[in-house]
């Protein structure tokens, strides 16, 4: 390995990569990070390199192992340069005829390119596919370009050059500045300016200060950061030793998660390379500037998303927070000025120092700049990771880059923040995504959770859903926090149950209210914003969960009950032979019937009945008719034809 003691070296280097390298050579990209790895990436890169030598095209081919390329939903993906063929859900079987056809007869296989539900268009580029079009992928593009085991590859797109260009051309004041400048502010959470943030630290007397990585992503449905760390582990540790330089750190740390065992295996190896390269230890690229970094693996408590929480667990101790008297950027990790950001926030750190905090701030709005990274999931028809400019409004995301509600579902709301955010309803969708109006709406930036939710979909359940989410990860240190959400555990899950009664609301509020005020961490702070949200936008439904006991939705266990329509049954007994609690009466030629007594309210019926009849229906808030009676139950051969 090459050791690079000077950034006059690491452009020779540099370019002694980029002449090795035809840019007309075909190379094929395989996405390989853990939602493609899980659907068989694996096998087929096996079956890539099989070919390719069967076919005897092994060194006329490429074959890189890339991050993840955020369609996650179309997996395994590949993407074929220079062309930029895209293929998705590739599977074993398909290698050989792509080699064959596509590698070797320039030729597109039809069956493998994106299908545009809307236009029913064939797409072949990967740019132009409408999920990828309407993004801007400023820091997760790289993911789909560069293998993360590959420093080379890295090297090859620009990697390490802000730092060579830090340390050998601006003072660490000089670095701070830029980013105070550029007005980044936290994607972890809050959403804290990042340069007044290491600011503190900096003017700190204590000689020993420190960087640390929150990779500690817990928020269900959420994995950026994740991705971001198994796909590009080196713009993170160029960002972080960026970091270091302008604070006089030098020594930062990882937290990452132990079950993210690909990330952590890929920012091991990163950083096993950064040392052998000269871009960690020390006098890097012949500076002087000495820096450290080490991998911690976290054991997925949410409360350790947190900062002090985080900072108490790497100290060897239980992860607690800790009250914040004086912030962690002075007395953070060891009682020592600490500088923690997520691993996106540090992401975007060599950007900045590359092309200047004016060209950052050209993209977002006037409080929020740059891009952000979103994990699209829920009831969306496109679902993966986004990443598009500060400022752009919900539907875009959701309709545009997400493809609408699937099924022909009408959408309700989308759940931003993570558990902690927020329910935003359909009447706000024009909302530019951004830190302040995001809170001004009820809800949070959080770390770039998007939960999207249609009609079906019950609001006092989903309160309920994450607000047991957060009890369960409540550390107990305080009594707000451990009893309070406790509390409105209880009284939700009541209401969801039709044991709702007058003045649950009013005692949800108050509740809610004694978490904000009094709560130690960020955690409790924020734990009642589900309920305080749907509340604020969907009032209407709690007020029929207690004093109707139906629900809306129709959705609630305990307040529905399913029914067949004996106009619309033809007695094709599909509910019958699928129903597992042998609730249904059923004979041939006859109109079917459920036996309430039996009934587990699992759906199965409502599931499998034909869509063209339609004859299961649910009912909440109102009495189920009564059965048929005997001489009435006999469907005519007319009527089924």
């Amino acid at each position: 390995m090459p050791l690079i003691n000077s950034p006059a070296e690491l452009d020779t280097f540099r370019e002694d990569i980029l002449s090795q390298r035809d840019p007309n050579k075909p190379c094929i990209t395989l996405c390989s990070g853990s939602a493609c790895h899980a659907t068989g990436s694996h096998d087929v890169a096996a079956r890539l390199a099989e070919e390719l030598e069967k076919q005897g095209l092994a060194k006329e081919v490429d074959i890189r192992r890339t991050g993840c390329h955020g369609f996650c939903e179309r997996g395994p993906i590949i993407v074929i340069h220079p062309d930029e063929i895209c293929y998705f859900q590739i599977q074993p079987d398909d290698v050989p005829e792509i080699i064959t056809e596509t590698i070797k007869g320039k030729k597109v296989i039809e069956r493998l390119v994106y299908d545009d539900p809307a236009t029913n268009e064939k797409i072949v580029q990967e740019s132009k596919i409408p999920f990828y079009k309407h993004q801007q992928r400023l820091v997760f593009g790289s993911n789909s370009s560069v293998d993360p085991k590959s420093i080379d590859d890295y090297l090859a797109i620009g990697g390490y050059n802000a730092l060579a260009k830090a340390l050998d051309r601006m003072t660490d004041e000089e670095v701070l500045e830029e980013i105070k400048k550029s007005n980044l502010r936290g994607r972890g959470g809050g959403g804290f300016p990042a340069g007044r943030k290491w600011e503190g630290s900096r003017n700190d007397p204590e000689p020993v200060k420190y960087v640390i990585v929150n990779a500690d992503e817990g928020d269900p449905g959420a994995y950026m950061d994740r991705s971001l760390l198994e796909g590009n582990p080196h713009a993170i540790l160029e960002g972080l030793t960026l970091g270091a330089y302008a604070i006089g750190a030098h020594e930062g740390y990882i937290y990452v998660r132990q079950e993210y065992p690909l990330a952590v295996e890929n920012v091991h190896t990163a950083i096993r390379l950064a040392e052998e390269y000269g871009f960690l230890g020390k006098n890097i690229l012949g500076s002087g500037f000495d820096f450290e970094v080490k991998v911690h693996k976290g054991a997925g408590a949410f409360v350790c998303g947190e900062s002090t929480a985080l900072m108490t667990a790497l100290e060897g101790r239980v992860g607690e927070p800790r009250p914040k008297y004086i912030r962690s950027n002075i007395k953070g990790l060891w009682e020592k000025p600490s500088v923690l950001n997520n691993v996106e926030t540090w992401a975007n750190v060599p950007m900045i120092i590359n092309k200047g905090a004016d060209w950052f701030t050209e993209h977002g709005t006037e409080t929020s700049k740059g891009t952000k990274i979103f994990s699209l999931v829920g009831k969306i028809t496109n679902t993966g990771l986004v990443e598009v400019p500060m400022g752009t409004p919900l539907k875009d995301i959701i309709f545009k880059i997400g493809g609408g509600i699937p099924g022909g579902r009408k959408f309700k709301a989308v759940q931003t923040g993570g558990p902690s955010g927020g329910c935003i309803p359909e009447d706000q969708l024009d909302l530019p995504v951004g830190f302040d109006e995001l809170t001004k709406a009820g809800s949070m930036m959080g770390s770039g959770g998007m939960i999207v939710m249609d009609e079906d979909t019950c609001m006092v359940d989903v309160a309920r859903y994450f607000i047991e989410f957060l009890t369960d990860e409540s550390c107990g240190k305080c009594v707000p926090c451990r009893e309070g959400l406790r509390q409105m555990l209880k009284i939700l899950t009541n209401i969801t149950q039709g044991k709702g009664k007058e003045g649950d609301i009013e005692l949800l509020e108050a509740l809610s209210e004694t978490a904000i005020e009094a709560a130690l961490c960020a955690l409790g702070k924020s734990a009642p914003n589900p309920f305080l949200s749907t509340l604020r936008y969907f009032r209407e439904e709690y007020e029929a969960h207690i004093n109707e006991k139906r629900c809306p939705a129709l959705s609630c266990k305990e307040l529905i009950n399913y029914y067949i329509d004996p106009t619309k049954c033809k007695a094709c007994r599909m509910c019958f032979r699928k129903c597992p609690a042998n609730a249904i009466d059923s004979a041939k030629n006859k109109v079917h019937i459920i036996d309430q007594e039996k009934c587990t309210k699992c759906g199965t019926c409502f599931e499998v009945c034909p869509p063209k009849f339609g004859a299961v229906t649910k009912i909440s808030g109102q009495p189920v008719p009564p059965p048929v009676p005997e001489e009435e139950r006999t469907i005519r051969k007319s009527k089924d034809k």
